[in-house]
């Protein structure tokens, strides 16, 4: 019997040095929207380069649909009827993930600990690990961090050097809070560089009304300034607080 699929015809490379990552995506999705692929690889640079001038095009993968070309990833995700990804819209998806990541391992942590999930240890150990994750995400690209960090936090633009110190300082907090270690140190230091943050949010994003972007997931995220970098300072205070206190 005649195949009722219709047919899509993908062009992607696939080279020894290089395996087009939006080629095998093309590819998926074409096949879960019910297309017979016909599976064309572009295997060199020189191949790939005659394709792109022969159909005027800058990039592969290039997918035809019933003798037309459609385009790239990004044209074949609305030749279907999906969304594709804003590079520039501001999202909370990196802060929730390190928050939800946080939690599963100090509820872990708590479950091998005391034999139970939810105690008041797993809630120091949330947010020291969320401390530490946020630490990391800084230290990735500090340059970058640092140049964002400056648009807003008070101290750092009075001492430069302090934006490239605090990374450094949220992950020694973190740790020692983690260990339980040297509270007399880790809690004066927690409290001092969330109470700056807190104070430097607060004023660039309620009080001048400043449309930001937040360093706190590192320079390059696109996640804004706002009630989230505001929470992240206030948990180190309350964390610093509470090991005080105890």
């Amino acid at each position: 019997m005649p195949n009722s699929k219709p047919v899509a015809v993908l062009y992607r490379m696939k080279t020894p040095e290089h395996i087009c990552p939006f080629g095998l995506r093309s590819r998926a999705l074409l096949r879960r929207k019910g297309f017979d692929v016909d599976d064309r690889l572009l295997t060199s640079r020189e191949e790939a380069d005659a394709f792109k001038a022969e159909q005027d095009v800058k990039t592969t993968p290039q997918t035809f649909i019933d003798g037309q070309r459609v385009g790239g990833h990004e044209d074949l995700r609305r030749y279907l009827g999906l969304t594709v990804k804003d590079k520039n819209r501001k999202t909370y998806i990196p802060v929730i993930a390190i928050f939800a990541s946080a939690a599963l391992m100090a509820l872990g942590m708590s479950w091998t600990m005391y034999g139970t999930l939810l105690t008041v240890r797993a809630a120091e150990w949330f947010i020291a690990i969320s401390m530490c994750l946020l630490a990391v995400q800084k230290l990735r690209d500090l340059d970058s961090f640092t140049n964002t960090f400056l648009g807003y936090d008070l101290l750092a633009r009075r001492h430069v050097r302090y934006a490239y110190i605090y990374p450094f300082a949220e992950l020694l907090a973190g740790a020692l809070m983690i260990a339980g270690a040297l509270m007399w140190f880790a809690a004066p230091l927690a409290l001092f560089i969330g109470a700056i943050g807190a104070v430097s949010v607060y004023r660039a994003v309620y009080v001048e009304k400043r449309d930001l972007k937040c360093a706190c997931v590192g320079g390059s995220s696109n996640v804004p300034l706002g009630f989230v970098s505001l929470l992240e300072n206030v948990m180190m205070v309350a964390m610093a607080g509470w090991m005080l206190l105890k």
